[in-house]
């Protein structure tokens, strides 16, 4: 988890996230820096499973979730944003995949998208544009690796970290990443209630993606270091 400012909602999002996992599990969270209360939030918790880290400076969300990344532990990882809620079955689901399937690498659910207040705006993110497809040429186009929705193998880390200096989200890296070298399973029902807000540290609203060239430059620098990687693989 990175956080950064998110003493509205970070309660509310770890009590979602504790109550399903187990003893040996871990929240390895990581502030980007914050000037609120999110830090005395975290830490009235008392739950040593949680281990936080905290930026001397703010550095953003793909150079702080690289960094929790680099810390997590477990075989099995989970991105979490500071601001969303997990449905109740949202780990026990996803872990059932990957028992199943040992050839996947990274799992996927649908997420309700709600407002500030929870209110549901969305029934379904991925229906709303248009499904899911694991692709690179299509995720190029229109990304569809949501970071809240998203769980992998540890192995996928091999190969996504470090994250290059350009990329433009930590969630599409991580998912054209396996789409070149694993393979994804989209989980058809809702795990996740992905919280919209002005607020937001990251999202997919076109403020966030910026304008069309932008994106044009993003995306030029996601093939480029796909190919990068390829050359060093």
């Amino acid at each position: 988890m990175a956080t950064f400012n998110g003493a509205a909602y970070v309660e509310q999002q770890l009590e979602s996230i504790l109550s399903q996992l187990g003893e040996d599990d871990e929240i390895v969270l990581v502030d980007d820096h914050s000037s609120d209360a999110t830090m005395e939030i975290v830490a009235a918790f008392g739950d040593s499973r949680i281990k936080v880290y905290r930026n001397e400076k703010n550095l953003g969300v793909a150079r702080t979730f690289e960094k929790a990344l680099g810390l997590a532990r477990g075989e099995l990882i989970w991105l979490a944003d500071q601001d969303d809620i997990w449905h109740p079955q949202k780990v026990s689901k996803m872990v059932e995949v990957f028992a199943r399937r040992p050839e996947v690498t990274l799992v996927l659910s649908d997420a309700r998208i709600v407002d500030q207040t929870g209110r549901v705006m969305v029934e379904s993110f991925f229906r709303r544009r248009g499904g899911f497809c694991a692709g690179i040429v299509h995720n190029l186009l229109k990304n569809k690796y949501l970071g809240c929705v998203m769980a992998f193998r540890r192995g996928l880390l091999d190969k996504a970290l470090p994250f290059p200096a350009d990329i433009p989200q930590h969630d599409m890296w991580l998912g054209l990443v396996n789409a070149r070298y694993g393979q994804a399973e989209f989980l058809d029902r809702t795990l996740v209630d992905y919280r919209m807000h002005g607020g937001n540290a990251s999202g997919t609203s076109s403020n966030k993606r910026g304008t069309v060239v932008q994106m044009i430059i993003w995306r030029w620098r996601l093939m480029k270091n796909l190919y990068i990687l390829g050359s060093r693989l």
